[in-house]
């Protein structure tokens, strides 16, 4: 590439290009997973819709490899890439409350928690994850699911309309009146058919909630896991409640005599009237062994979101796997409850989310996001601050998805598969949805420009 071109590049953003010369190059090539080493020739940090359009033009003009950034939390690293170019969103943040209409308009660069705390002052909010930290671009993209999904659905099935940059560079949006096909496969079809430069997403009630984690060591967990697969086919969709296998962090504020204690959580959160939500909630706890730790209470929706931000921060080593979930046969429970036995770090684990309940209201192809009759979103995670780790985490976390994944539906959600499960597995995650979305693939990106991701293929 010629020093023209790049001159040209640079003259042409008002944000910043950085090169591997640049003394803010590492710093800005480092994404959530510390796991990811990757080496990017450029990365444009856009500040706009016209730097994003420069950028796709440069990437495609001088056939560059494109990763798209948005948070740079994705699991396998693809909001970078070795010698190619990233678009970096980040500093796209600004978050503009409609309180009459009930929506927020969210730039691509967006945390979760830059939304929630936006909505939370009118007393709403989105469903999204369960680290406030989590770009809301990629959790989007692939469906996204959390706390208030089973009252409300999907980010997705929350989304109203969103601003493109499509691979010929040029502007367009998608809504239900306009480019209504392009907004279905952003629906969970994740980046392959633009850069969203904007998110228009409908808000729904969420103030204080009824939230928290309650613990119980470990030898329970096989009879709370059993209790929990009958509690979530009868629960009510304002109550939410994941289920994890982990071990109690050695350190503040959990109780020192807990301390690498092995323990099954449930996190509850009840979104009802805080008095109904209580009064639910202690039914649960009169059903239930004693726990270890009880922390569920009274809470602020944004501080529920950020519950896990202190205990996974950027740059720890990350493998994950993931998928759905339907059932949980007592073999099921045995296999995870022997691989629990051997997790590599206090802060691995095994989460099981609930998308059912609203989620199940919608059709199969209303959406790319297709799987609408799984119980759980599980997703199986390997962490350690020490790289040298990585061998370890990789291999106990493909091993414990051995073991349970008999068990399990054929797909996952995206956000939790790697970069190296193959496209019968991505075929599977999009079921019948899969066809169209290569059409549309084809229609929207016929080059595969934008291919660092959990690729479809244009259809030939």
């Amino acid at each position: 590439m010629s020093d023209q071109a790049f001159n040209k590049l640079r003259e042409d953003l008002r944000g910043t290009l950085i090169g591997r010369d640049d003394p803010a190059y590492e710093d800005a090539r480092k994404l959530y997973n510390g796991m990811i080493d990757k080496r990017p020739l450029l990365i444009a940090r856009c500040v706009d819709v016209a730097d994003v359009i420069a950028a796709i033009n440069f990437g495609r003009d001088n056939d560059l490899l494109v990763a798209i950034r948005g948070g740079g939390h994705n699991g396998p690293g693809l909001a970078s890439v070795d010698d190619g170019l990233v678009i970096d969103l980040s500093t796209m943040k600004g978050v503009r409350v409609d309180p009459a209409k009930r929506t927020v308009r969210a730039g691509a660069g967006c945390v979760t928690g830059d939304i929630d705390h936006a909505t939370h002052a009118f007393g709403q909010a989105v469903p999204f994850g369960v680290i406030s930290t989590t770009g809301v671009a990629g959790l989007t993209l692939s469906g996204g699911h959390g706390y208030l999904s089973r009252q409300y659905g999907l980010a997705v099935d929350n989304l109203i309309e969103a601003d493109v940059v499509l691979a010929d560079g040029s502007f367009v949006t998608a809504s239900e009146t306009e480019k209504a096909d392009l907004l279905w496969a952003l629906r969970g079809g994740g980046g392959n058919f633009g850069v969203v430069t904007s998110f228009l997403f409908r808000t729904n009630p969420a103030s204080t909630i009824y939230g928290g984690p309650i613990i119980f060591d470990l030898a329970e967990a096989a009879t709370v896991m059993r209790w929990y697969r009958e509690f979530q086919a009868s629960a009510p969709d304002e109550f939410y409640i994941f289920l994890g296998l982990q071990t109690v962090p050695p350190g503040d504020p959990f109780p020192k005599e807990h301390w690498g204690k092995k323990m099954c959580a449930l996190l509850v959160s009840h979104n009802g009237p805080i008095a109904d939500a209580e009064k639910a909630v202690n039914a649960v706890r009169a059903e239930l062994p004693k726990p270890i730790i009880d922390w569920a209470g009274p809470m602020p929706y944004p501080a529920l979101q950020t519950l896990f931000d202190g205990l996974y921060p950027k740059g720890l080593q990350w493998y994950w796997k993931g998928d759905f979930v339907k059932t949980l046969p007592d073999a099921a429970i045995d296999a995870h409850l022997a691989q629990t036995a051997k997790l590599p770090s206090p802060v691995s684990g095994m989460h099981l989310y609930p998308i059912d309940g609203a989620v199940h209201r919608r059709k199969q192809d209303a959406t790319a996001w297709n799987c609408r009759d799984a119980t759980w979103s599980m997703v199986i995670f390997g962490v350690h601050s020490d790289p040298n780790k990585a061998p370890t985490l990789k291999k106990w976390a493909r091993d414990y998805w051995e073991a349970v994944h008999p068990f399990d539906l054929a797909g996952a959600y995206p956000n939790f598969m790697m970069d190296d499960e193959g496209e019968a597995r991505l075929k599977a995650t999009f079921g019948d949805n899969y066809q169209r979305l290569a059409a549309l693939k084809k229609k929207f990106d016929p080059g595969n420009l934008f291919r660092v991701n959990q690729n479809i293929r244009p259809a030939a």
